[in-house]
């Protein structure tokens, strides 16, 4: 008999063969009902999978919703493949994840007329209607464990090469398993999944979009078709994502930039962005406010170059672990001469920085520190270079080159806490003068590291510390541990942004870091005269300002405050004769410091403030003869209706006191 531990601490005595769904049948109709899986140590399973050995047992319901949803989503997923194989003969099936908020299928569509069709959005009504005809057949969803040579046999003999390359390639010893749907289809999977297709509320999900994307994600393979959806274990949940998506909709980045005229991105320069003026202009008020932050802070700007020998990248680990992202050139004129290689086989070679940390650590290394200097905080408005595949490029979310507002604070190990719990007050007040909220996590030592167990002990209690001392290790600020997700060569604490919509988005971070000190030889001369490692704590706080103004751009829905607003208010005129007028207005304006434009067209005032609008300008102020002769302006403010008759020098005034930044009022 098996002894089987439920959370209330009782033990149940069953024999082997037994299931989740068993024992939740033996304590009542009821929890059988709603037991959707289990865990069984901690391992989430299938709710019919037969236990094992003795085993610590929680059974899972609807309530459980993280788990709930995981299991929806991978379910959705299989039945998306099932659906397409079903409509669409000869389709082959590669993966199918589930996602943050749904799920997608990769697929290789079939050959008509000796051609690939790929999958268009005008194929997902009929998916989704057979999807829920799989929903309503309340098929059983059927683990089998099989032997690799089998499932390859099966694989290739219904034509399906990426299944068949795949289960090849799983490593020696894994148990390999694939998942009935009922008797008629199948697919390879750990799983888990539910107890069967009817579990899914059929009104629960929807298909969302089509893309390309290749086979394993190298571009040098088969192009596929991705279908995405959205799933979640009810109607009304399903209802409310997609009411936050058509919000996110817009306040897509990418249409208000273009919008609003502030960047674009092209094929010429993939992952890289074109700041437009008026882009460039919020860029430089953000720059402007970090470094008044930093200065106030105590740290000490520097620059650093952009190409960097590989030895260099070889000492500090990242060539061995980071290299496939890494922009590589070599170092040697290229041979023009003669229909030769380019590059000789002999030369050296050199790479974009992805990173500044050991650019920071060579400033440091320069003449003799001693104790009494630390600590020593060095910022850079450094760019760095990732060479991220083109897929996976979005915007400015996702780019190739990019500007971290990046930090390293090189201190004693007396120093740590202190240093991290002011770096935590800090991005809290930058956080807030955004207007936004966040929660706080630790990120701790993954299974690949450099370092000693130790080091990663002290490191990860001393993180714990500081946000102790900074008070923020409490429910109102999310905090939680997050096991496996720390840099290679430090944990790290991460700020987790909810914007204006809910959604949230990972940006600042510290991590504390004893490895790349010691790998680069970097040393101070301690107060017993002996040479000794410092710590150094890598943090930023906008994390990139391409991405950070993504981020702000959709936070604000494009109407930013006015202090970051590109274009703080427009002169427009309701006749020609106030031309002359609006100019000089436009001039008083700007000499007090507000960013502003005329718009003297001839066009009907109404087109003017509506295209302003469009344009998200915060201040409109109409002018006409009657302004003219009275020296005032009609001041119309974005978003509100109705105007406010002002004089010149009021409207100035008021203007200038809201155009400071959140530091300077």
């Amino acid at each position: 008999m098996l002894k089987i531990t439920l959370p209330d601490g009782s033990v149940r005595e069953v024999a082997p063969g037994t299931t989740p769904a068993d024992i939740a049948a033996a304590i009542g109709p009821g929890l059988a009902k709603a037991a959707i899986a289990a865990r069984v140590d901690g391992e989430l399973r299938d709710i019919m999978r037969p236990l094992e050995q003795d085993s610590q047992l929680a059974l899972v319901t609807a309530k459980d919703e993280a788990d709930a949803l995981e299991l929806a989503r991978h379910d959705f997923a299989h039945v998306l493949a099932e659906a397409v194989q079903a409509l669409f003969p000869g389709t082959q099936i590669t993966f199918g994840p589930s996602t943050d908020d749904g799920f997608y299928y990769d697929f290789a569509p079939p050959v008509i007329e000796g051609k690939h069709r790929p999958f268009t959005e005008e194929d997902l009504p009929a998916i989704e209607a057979k999807m829920r005809e799989i929903i309503a057949a309340n098929k059983p969803l059927r683990r089998e464990v099989w032997k690799r040579e089998e499932l390859i046999a099966r694989w290739k003999s219904e034509g399906e090469t990426f299944k068949a390359e795949w289960a090849a390639e799983l490593p020696e010893g894994e148990e390999l398993t694939v998942y009935w749907s009922g008797n008629e289809w199948l697919d390879m999977c750990r799983g888990p999944h539910l107890a069967s297709t009817g579990k899914l509320d059929p009104a629960a999900f929807k298909l969302t979009r089509v893309s390309g994307a290749y086979w394993r994600g190298d571009q040098k393979n088969a192009m596929l078709s991705r279908v995405y959806g959205t799933g979640w274990l009810n109607k009304k949940q399903l209802d409310a994502h997609l009411t936050r998506l058509e919000e996110a909709g817009k306040r897509d980045h990418r249409k208000l930039g273009a919008e609003m005229d502030l960047f674009h991105l092209q094929q010429e320069a993939h992952g890289s962005v074109f700041w437009h003026p008026k882009g460039y202009l919020i860029w430089r008020a953000l720059e402007a406010y970090m470094r008044r932050a930093i200065d106030d802070a105590g740290y000490r700007e520097v620059k650093t170059p952009q190409v960097m020998d590989a030895r260099q990248w070889e000492q500090s680990g990242h060539w061995g672990k980071y290299r496939e992202n890494m922009f590589v050139i070599p170092d040697e004129v290229p041979n023009v001469a003669d229909e030769g290689p380019l590059v000789s086989d002999d030369a050296d070679w050199m790479a974009l920085k992805p990173m500044n940390c050991p650019a920071h650590i060579l400033i440091f290394k320069q003449g003799i520190k001693s104790y009494r200097d630390l600590p020593l905080r060095f910022y850079e408005n450094g760019c760095c270079h990732r060479n991220e595949p083109h897929g996976a490029l979005h915007g400015l979310m996702r780019v190739r080159q990019f500007t971290q507002d990046d930090a390293h604070i090189f201190c004693r190990e007396d120093q740590i806490v202190e240093e991290v719990r002011a770096f935590c007050a800090l991005a809290d007040r930058i956080y807030k003068d955004f207007g936004f909220t966040y929660s706080i996590k630790l990120a701790l030592r993954p299974e690949k590291r450099f370092g000693t167990d130790e080091m990663w002990d002290k490191a990860e209690e001393e993180l714990r510390n500081a946000v102790a001392a900074a008070g923020l290790n409490t429910p109102e600020y999310g905090w939680e541990e997050l096991p496996g997700e720390g840099a290679f060569y430090a944990p790290k604490l991460e700020w987790h942004l909810t914007d204006a919509i809910g959604r949230t988005w990972q940006v600042g971070t510290i991590q504390s870091d004893r490895v790349l000190p010691e790998r680069l030889d970097a040393s101070y001369v301690a107060e017993d005269g002996e040479r000794h490692r410092p710590v150094m704590l890598h943090r930023a706080i906008f994390g990139s300002y391409e991405r950070f103004i993504g981020i702000l751009i959709e936070h604000y829905a494009g109407k930013f405050p006015l202090w970051l607003a590109p274009v703080q208010a427009v002169v427009a005129t309701i006749v020609s004769d106030a031309d002359g007028y609006a100019q000089t207005v436009v001039e008083k304006l700007r000499a007090a410091g507000i960013r502003a434009e005329t718009d003297v067209r001839n066009e009907k005032i109404n087109y003017k403030v509506r295209e302003h609008s469009l344009a998200k300008v915060p201040n409109l102020l109409v002018v006409g003869r009657r302004e003219a002769d009275e020296g005032t302006v009609a001041l119309r403010e974005l978003g509100k209706e109705g105007q406010t008759i002002l004089s010149v020098e009021d409207v100035i005034a008021r203007l200038a006191k809201e155009a400071l930044a959140p530091d300077m009022q």
